[in-house]
């Protein structure tokens, strides 16, 4: 199913706003779903969405709870998510950031007792379109299993970061791990294998069964009882192939977020109180030089990258150029729904009464 960013827009709106949301905050939440799947980032799309009414429903998220501002200097901010959804505080924090750094040239932010936060890239390319340098982190429910475990004990952690240049800003979004749950959730939907060396079961043997995949996640994520298995980190499933150094960039991910915000680690996130922390930076690289010249500068070692020898029948992409081109592609012809998602916002608009966004005819 295709439909229009503005149809999905509407619809979302909607939905989060029957939830208990504002109206400010439910377009802020459609916001960045609808960004994510303009882009190609599916998995962290409306497919997000069922998952997030779950919460809601019980209790995980409040929609009405208000951010908390608890510490602020002129380059630092200390927010108090309140339990409500981490796109709100993270929005706040980031918006924040981008005035402070404009005057003080480096600004940094961590917020707590948040949750999902949708695309780290999201707040990141809001500095980058203000000609500044963004820094987004977050820490998540354990799903990581370190080097040589055989349990889960790490977040994915996503890391983005951003650096403004033309035609449109450098952007790295992912997971420190192998790859963010969320994709190995659509493949499971899909009934897709797994390509790649992305998780492990208890003997840290290879899973292609995204099923089989997704049902560990879903154990070592949600409950207590930990058979043994998860996604790999960065380096894949050998020691000898420096996974370890995929297993240290969780972990500074895991300092600058939970540590740093005196919550919970990614493995205490499965039990008791749910809390997800976020670690915010922005640097306004004018302070070091003409940003013109920088921006040009960027732009012609990527434009290098881009056209050094490579192999017959591929092309080299600078990090950001397929979600640009994805971008440009779903906003002129729709956004793509998977069959197992579109069941799944069926059963939320029937819920709540509202109907689905229109199919676009070929």
């Amino acid at each position: 199913m295709r439909i229009t960013a503005a149809a999905e827009t509407e619809f979302l709106e909607e939905i989060f706003q029957k939830a208990g949301f504002s109206a400010t905050d439910g377009t802020l939440l459609a916001d960045t779903l609808v960004d994510a799947d303009l882009r190609g980032i599916s998995s962290h799309g409306i497919q997000r969405l069922d998952w997030y009414i779950r919460m809601v429903k019980d209790g995980t998220i409040k929609p009405q709870n208000e951010v908390k501002t608890l510490k602020e200097t002129d380059t630092s901010l200390l927010l108090d998510a309140n339990g409500n959804m981490g796109q709100i505080a993270s929005a706040l924090a980031i918006k924040s950031l981008i005035k402070k750094a404009k005057t003080t040239n480096i600004a940094m932010a961590v917020i707590r007792n948040s949750n999902h936060f949708g695309t780290a890239g999201y707040y990141s390319r809001l500095a980058a379109e203000a000609g500044l340098i963004g820094i987004s982190t977050t820490n998540t429910r354990p799903l990581v299993v370190p080097t040589n475990a055989i349990e889960a004990f790490l977040g994915s952690n996503a890391f983005a970061f951003t650096f403004p240049a033309d035609p449109h800003p450098f952007v790295f979004d992912g997971a420190t791990s192998s790859v963010s749950s969320g994709k190995i959730m659509v493949l499971a939907k899909n009934q897709k294998p797994i390509l790649g060396e992305w998780a492990i079961d208890r003997e840290r043997n290879i899973i292609h069964d995204s099923k089989k995949a997704a049902e560990i996640l879903s154990e070592v994520a949600f409950t207590e009882h930990q058979s043994g298995g998860g996604v790999l980190t960065l380096g894949g499933n050998r020691e000898e192939n420096s996974n370890y150094k995929g297993f240290g960039n969780s972990l500074v991910v895991e300092l600058l977020t939970g540590i740093l915000a005196q919550g919970s680690i990614s493995a205490d996130t499965n039990t008791g109180k749910h809390d997800f922390s976020q670690f915010f930076m922005v640097i306004n690289p004018a302070f070091f030089g003409d940003l013109a010249t920088l921006k040009a500068n960027a732009e012609k070692m990527f434009e290098r990258i881009r056209n050094l020898d490579h192999i017959p029948g591929t092309h080299i992409m600078i990090p950001g150029d397929r979600e640009y081109r994805n971008y440009d592609h779903n906003s002129k012809h729709g956004v793509v729904i998977d069959p197992k998602t579109i069941q799944e916002i069926t059963a939320i608009a029937e819920k709540f009464a509202i109907k689905l966004p229109q199919e676009i005819k070929e």
